[in-house]
């Protein structure tokens, strides 16, 4: 049914304008009463809406959105409101799963909640979000409303651009897994008075991992995969950027995207003198920088830099040769995982696939890889990739016709007159500079 202005959808919005403009008025007001507010009926139907657009596994329960589905959304939201109204809500273990990092090295643990308890932190982020979004500070662009990557690779590219010639290319080590809880839920208590609410976010803190079967409760860190954890860790590193911006920010200006940072700077005694405050900073905070993988680049010896997947580079422009701008491109990384999907959409397993879903799927692929990296200057990649892409459907077709080699699936794409429909990458660059971000 469509949404009229009695619908709960604008009733959400005004709750969240209001809290939101409250938060902005007083920046030392702590809110007491918002845990009426998560078990609100349309705020717990809204926090489904969301569970149920992001997909995703079951948890340790086994439940599936499907399961919930077939058995009756209003029984499952009848019941989740009773619980959390008469204060017998308990969230379930999360489940724990290994899977490759995105750089390529070693592995990295994805939490996976149960689906109920996911609807609840979708309801409470929903509350608990525009209180805090008063506070973050412009530096921070990760999982917040409208900010997103391209905006925070666009804050590096001009700041270099005024003449940051260095990079502290910074990572912070385990973050999701050190995060000391007692100080996260201090930091969530400088806004929020509410003892339920806060009493609902250190449950989800305590509940505990499965890992191979066995019970584990880790003495800190918030599970990576949850759908709270994103403005936990916000609301954690809030602190790392106002001391930033009060303490440091003469040395270089911060970038941060969750517990991803980059710093540009000017000289490199100040780029030094930066990655050390910075290192001091995360101490305070309980945390530590990964030494091994955090660096200095200077960008005008040809040096580059990867972030947010984006390989960020000085290159001489074409039209004035004694002009070094900043270009972005996929990343070596980047591109060795959008080659293995491509590999995995057109393996020997989907070969009894009707060709038709196979070339959907790898076109889905292709149209969401390339929306995100068409953003920069990777017309050379995108070569590359259609080139990989094509050679990888001829190899498909020759073997789901029985041939060898490559050569009758290179005929059919000739003949076909457009490569059988596969999508082009080159072509889609954009054109116009990312919005800046308010």
């Amino acid at each position: 049914m469509p949404a009229t202005a009695n619908d709960g959808p604008d009733k959400i919005r005004d709750l969240q304008i209001k809290l939101y403009l409250a938060a902005k008025r007083s920046p030392t007001r702590r809110f007491h009463a918002l845990y009426d507010k998560v078990h609100r009926r349309d705020i717990l139907e809204r926090a489904w809406q969301d569970v149920e657009h992001n997909r995703g596994a079951a948890g340790v329960d086994g439940v599936s959105i499907e399961a919930i589905r077939q058995r009756g959304v209003e029984g499952f939201l009848d019941e989740l409101q009773t619980e959390l109204k008469e204060g017998r809500y308990r969230p379930q273990p999360v489940r724990r799963v290994a899977i490759p990092k995105r750089s390529g090295t070693g592995m990295r643990n994805l939490g996976i909640p149960a689906v109920r308890d996911r609807v609840v932190a979708a309801a409470a982020k929903l509350v608990l979000e525009p209180v805090f979004e008063a506070d973050f500070r412009p530096c921070s662009f990760g999982f917040r409303p409208k900010r997103n990557a391209h905006q925070a690779n666009e804050r590096i590219r001009a700041g270099i651009q005024r003449g940051n010639r260095w990079v502290v290319d910074a990572d912070i080590a385990n973050f999701f897994d050190e995060i000391p809880r007692p100080k996260l839920v201090e930091a969530v208590r400088r806004r929020v008075s509410d003892r339920r609410t806060v009493k609902l976010v250190q449950s989800w803190l305590r509940a505990g991992v499965v890992a191979k079967g066995q019970l584990l409760h880790p003495e800190a860190g918030t599970p990576q995969g949850g759908v709270a954890s994103p403005l936990l860790a916000n609301i954690y590193l809030h602190q790392l950027d106002q001391a930033w911006e009060s303490q440091y920010g003469q040395l270089g200006e911060l970038t941060r995207f969750a517990d991803d940072l980059v710093i540009v700077c000017p000289t490199k005694a100040t780029a030094e003198a930066a990655k050390e405050a910075l290192g001091k900073l995360l101490a305070d905070l309980g945390l530590r920088l990964a030494e091994a993988k955090t660096r200095l680049v200077d960008t005008d010896s040809g040096q580059g830099f990867d972030f947010l997947g984006f390989h960020h580079r000085k290159v001489r422009s074409f039209r004035r040769p004694n002009v070094k701008y900043l270009a972005r491109w996929p990343g070596q990384a980047a591109m060795r995982r959008a080659r293995a999907k491509v590999r995995a959409l057109l393996s020997r397993k989907q070969l009894r696939q009707p060709f038709s879903v196979v070339v959907r799927d790898v076109n889905r692929f292709l149209r969401g890889w390339g929306e995100y990296y068409r953003h920069g200057n990777s017309n050379s990649q995108f070569h590359s990739m259609d080139r990989y892409v094509r050679t990888r459907m001829m190899r498909y077709i020759t073997q789901k016709h029985n041939h060898p080699g490559i050569g009758y699936g290179f005929q059919v794409l000739t003949r076909s007159g457009n490569d059988v429909g596969l999508y082009r990458l080159v072509g889609t660059i954009g054109s116009k500079h990312v919005q800046t971000a308010r």
